[in-house]
């Protein structure tokens, strides 16, 4: 029995909604952006951490929090968010949720304790919940099945991209404004989104409704659910060390606010390569073996981390973890869609769930590991996740082809 047998929707669940290729064209640079908004709040506490830190008087591993807390509320919030709003249209959703998350993150900026900041930035990060897999699951269902993952990994370039000038942006806010500098710009490019969002995506864009029996059948593949779990494993063991960074690179490093900045620049420069060549080459060489190409490129990274002595160096080091850092992600989402695509939907919020899962335990870990044995140990403890994280990728890719 393959993936897909036991998909309880329709077929014509899989099929495209009718969208001329230019209007296509403009939804797919609109929901880039989108994703390239959402990359950039969820990831702006990473780059204004120190700042965080030293102006709300907690500590880094406190503040860090920030990370861990909004992962949790993205990883339960996508499933369960998924479920209630199934039969809206995609489009004034798609722009509800990132004007939700424009709001909530200028509404940050004036919070005047962390104790203050941190339950709406948890609030705040519903519309990350909402808009990533659903704006997967809407571009599926405007693209021909052939065109499908290379559609997903495409708007996918927007995390990336956020890495290039999200994450840079916001350390040079943070350490020459003060991080509330930075939430403000996410507000600011947000509303942005949600009104291009609203100017290209065309009304009546509904994927299949996620009933009772798509969720079931979803949660009772395991094949399926090995592959979600291969982006929480990959997702911890990134965000051991990658929500530390700023600090990491200031406390052990010795970088310069300026060297911090052009760390973040060529990460996400190299992100965007990554992401780049994934999504034009993903159909061609299957979505199965580029996550193990992934995998292999973050644990290089990882284990060369111990080399990471200085700013030249550990911009080396970070090459390999870029390139595959935000494909990675982009891959398996195409993955997930081409082993069930009528359960599509479920797949994307899982995945996405699966994210953030990561994100938070990656964070937490983290936080923990340095308030009691310093910094040295992240990158060890990240490699042990990305060895799960590969060990069952690898069985679940084996076990999608004998089933095929």
């Amino acid at each position: 029995m393959n993936a897909t047998a036991s998909a309880p929707t329709p077929a014509t669940a899989a099929e495209p909604t009718a969208v001329s290729e230019r209007r296509l064209a403009q939804v797919r640079w609109s929901l880039l952006f989108g994703n390239f908004v959402i990359g950039c709040g969820v990831m702006v506490p990473v780059g204004t951490l120190p700042d965080i830190s030293r102006s709300l008087s907690v500590s880094v591993g406190v503040a860090g929090q920030l990370v861990a807390v909004a992962a949790v509320m993205m990883c339960f919030g996508a499933p369960l968010l998924a479920g209630w709003v199934g039969a809206l249209d995609r489009r004034k959703l798609l722009a509800a949720a990132l004007a939700w998350f424009a709001i909530g993150h200028a509404l940050c900026a004036l919070m005047p304790s962390f104790a203050a900041l941190l339950p709406l930035r948890a609030l705040t990060v519903l519309g990350a919940a909402v808009f990533t897999p659903q704006a997967a699951a809407a571009i599926g269902a405007m693209t021909a099945p052939a065109q499908r993952a290379g559609a997903i990994t495409f708007i996918f370039i927007g995390w990336s991209i956020a890495s290039v000038v999200g994450v840079p942006i916001s350390a040079w806010l943070g350490d020459t404004f003060g991080w509330q500098s930075a939430f403000l710009a996410v507000g600011a490019i947000g509303a942005v989104g949600a009104a291009w969002i609203l100017a290209t995506v065309p009304e009546g864009v509904r994927p299949a409704t996620l009933t009772l029996a798509a969720w079931r059948a979803a949660f009772g593949n395991p094949v399926l659910m090995a592959m979600v779990l291969v982006t929480a494993l990959a997702g911890a063991g990134q965000f051991t060390l990658f929500s530390y960074f700023a600090p990491y690179f200031k406390e052990v490093v010795g970088a310069s606010t300026r060297e911090v900045t052009l760390l973040f620049v060529v990460f996400g420069v190299f992100g965007v390569v990554g992401n780049t060549l994934a999504s034009r080459h993903v159909d061609r060489f299957g979505a199965d073996r580029a996550v193990g190409v992934t995998l292999a490129l973050m644990t290089l990274s990882l284990l060369a981390w111990p080399l990471a002595t200085s700013s030249i160096a550990a911009a080396v080091v970070l090459v390999p973890w870029a390139l595959a850092c935000f494909s990675m992600q982009s891959m398996q989402q195409a993955r997930l869609g081409a082993a069930a695509p009528t359960l599509a939907p479920a797949l994307m919020a899982l995945n996405s769930s699966a994210i953030y899962l990561g994100q938070a335990a990656g964070a937490a870990s983290g936080g923990w590991l340095i308030a009691r044995h310093g910094y040295a140990s992240l990158s060890f403890v990240g490699l042990a996740w990305m060895a799960a994280a590969i060990a069952l990728s690898v069985w679940a890719a084996r076990a999608r082809r004998r089933a095929q």
